[in-house]
């Protein structure tokens, strides 16, 4: 029976429930509507605090990205590649706050959070602790270069020195503007750089040793020093201590070791019968552990390494110049030495060392003064003796104190020392592989070197990472690590290519430095001198003895084979004993056995 309305009408059951029906629906449209507001005044509140936040980094060289830019730029971007969705995200708002620095401020990228990537969640790392030095790892194909590449940018930029040791020679595109199309846009654009422009920086090229490419680059075996030579030489710590008593030998009589032949010299003297009396008082050298020592000297001089030892050798203070307020990034090359990179890594801790030893102390800056990136940095630990790690230990801690920045890039954490992994205050991991056990041992290890962070599971992050991505913890200002940041990287600004050896080439050959470094010199040394003696004590000799002249051979001139004649000869000892007693000669030596200036 139906029932009566208020009118009078009557109302059936099916009129009841669509009414219902049409009331139920209206009361969920409310409150959809309800819960969409509610969610826009929250975002709007995350994006304001975010701002403010943010607010007093404006006067660094940061540019906020506009919001229609940011539209505008989704729509090309997705276009040319497949990207992370892009929106305000409150989760990268907070991790973004963590990296909200006063000072100066290097730019990373922005903020990737369950596959959303936010161009407003800036990451930074501030240039006050560079000098604290850092890490970039990651498996080959994720993106190291480009990073070192935009970092190396942005520090010149900021007016900051960069020495990178380009050991692939991936990185001399620095020196030309990049290529701008709609790729690279967009993703300036959700990087957090609407402001991209193709830009070259100041770039020097130098090669170790004169047969490379770039502005020949050279060092000599006295400066050099017997610890770096032992790892160059791939001598155990046996052969180690042997060849730093025959340094500390030299340098107390006042014998320059300018270059390998020298070196060569002095040793075969050493061990003849003549010179064995000169090292009771240091040791003694056996004769099997010499015999090792010039062996691995003339394998050596075959594999080219002549060429990177000698004169004129390289002022550290040629590294650390600025030009038109932009700092200079110098790229050495591996040119000629690609069979030994080992000794070019090696070279380029003696470039560090020689730094540690020029500059003086300069506390807390606002920015480095130079900052150093070791490139393919496990071949610098790869059969390191423990009087070698130990000193680079010692050089990464204190060389901060001189406004030096050191960075490391390999491909697993693992390949560095945890000594000197401890000293590193920025950490940016491109994405890893895990295919073997070892692989996957590595990862869990890399994994607890992070701070703890709700927002990822690291262990898959670290394999889900893209190119160009990478997770990312640095040091705040006060010394404290920032939050685990998924991180986009920004593109670099100059080209992502090589120019070719020709352009590099020619750029090396028209440098102010071509004219200082070109030339090689060959003063007067070890060797010279040993044979000059031998000389004087031969003529001595023929005229207290007029009647065997006529049976002894003319003096030969000076050369490779002059050695041999110089360690037998009874006059020269006389001569190298009284040399080792000249007061002041000796050199003095400081970290790795180098050469105080």
């Amino acid at each position: 029976m139906a029932d009566l309305t208020e009118d009078g009408a009557m109302t059936s059951p099916q009129e009841k429930a669509a009414a219902a029906r049409k009331a139920a629906e209206e009361a969920a449209r409310v409150a959809a509507e309800a819960v969409a507001a509610a969610e826009a005044a929250e975002r709007e509140a995350a994006e304001q605090e975010a701002a403010d936040k943010l607010a007093p980094s404006s006067g660094t060289g940061t540019v906020k990205v506009d919001a229609a830019k940011a539209d505008s730029s989704e729509e090309s971007q997705t276009v040319t590649e497949p990207v992370a969705e892009k929106q305000d995200s409150p989760e990268a708002q907070a991790i973004a706050a963590g990296y909200a620095f006063d000072g100066l401020a290097l730019e990373l990228g922005t903020v990737i959070v369950g596959d959303q990537v936010d161009p407003t969640a800036r990451v930074r790392i501030p240039m006050k602790t560079i000098n604290r030095h850092g890490l970039i790892a990651g498996a080959t194909g994720t993106g190291k270069t480009k990073t070192v590449q935009g970092i190396a940018e942005q520090l010149s930029a900021a007016g900051v020195p960069v020495v990178v040791a380009d050991v692939k020679g991936d990185l001399s595109g620095l020196s030309r503007q990049g290529q701008s199309n709609d790729k690279i846009l967009g993703r300036a654009q959700e990087t957090g750089a609407p402001d991209w422009a193709p830009t070259a920086f100041p770039v020097e090229f130098v090669s170790l040793g004169t047969d490379g490419i770039g502005v020949p680059i050279r060092a000599t075996i006295t400066s050099f020093g017997p610890i770096l030579l032992s790892k160059a030489l791939g001598l155990n710590e046996t052969q180690e201590s042997t060849l730093g008593l025959i340094f500390h030998w030299a340098d107390g009589a006042g014998l320059p070791l300018l270059d390998l032949k020298d070196l060569r010299a002095v040793i075969q003297f050493l061990t003849s019968a003549e010179g064995k009396e000169d090292l009771k008082g240091i040791g003694g050298v056996s004769a099997q552990t010499a015999g090792v020592i010039l062996r691995a000297l003339v394998n050596l001089e075959a594999d080219g390494g002549n060429t990177f030892f000698g004169e004129p050798e390289l002022d550290p203070r040629d590294l650390a110049r600025v030009e038109g307020g932009r700092g200079v990034i110098t790229l050495f090359e591996l040119g000629a030495q690609a069979a030994r990179p080992q000794m070019f890594s090696t070279f380029l801790m003696w470039v560090l060392a020689d730094l540690f030893q020029s500059l003086p102390e300069v506390g807390d800056l606002d920015k480095p003064k130079l900052v150093f990136i070791f490139d393919e940095a496990h071949l610098l630990f790869n059969g390191a003796s423990k009087a070698f790690l130990s000193q680079v230990e010692q050089t990464v801690k204190l060389i901060r104190s001189k406004g030096v920045g050191v960075f490391f890039c390999t491909q697993l954490p693992t390949d560095i020392p945890n000594a000197v992994l401890s000293q590193l205050g920025a950490r940016i991991q491109h994405a890893l592989r895990a295919f073997t056990p070892e692989d996957q041992a590595a990862l869990s290890k890399t994994v607890r070197t992070y701070p703890k962070t709700a927002t990822y599971d690291l262990e898959k992050a670290l394999t889900s990472l893209g190119i160009g991505e990478a997770v990312v913890t640095v040091l705040s200002e006060k010394g404290a690590p920032t939050p685990v940041a998924w991180t986009r990287i920004q593109p670099p600004r100059s080209l992502m290519d090589t120019i070719g050896e020709d352009a590099i080439r020619s750029a090396a050959q028209s440098s102010s430095l071509y004219g200082k470094y070109g030339p090689s010199v060959d003063r007067e040394s070890a060797y010279e001198i040993m044979a000059e003696k031998l000389a004087a004590a031969a003529q001595a000799a023929e005229a207290e003895a007029p009647a065997s002249k006529s049976r002894s051979r003319k003096a030969e001139p000076v050369d490779e084979s002059m050695a041999e004649k110089i360690v037998n000869n009874t006059a020269f000892k006389s001569f190298l004993r009284s040399a080792a007693t000249v007061a002041g000669r000796e050199i003095g030596r400081s970290i790795f056995g180098t050469r105080k200036r």
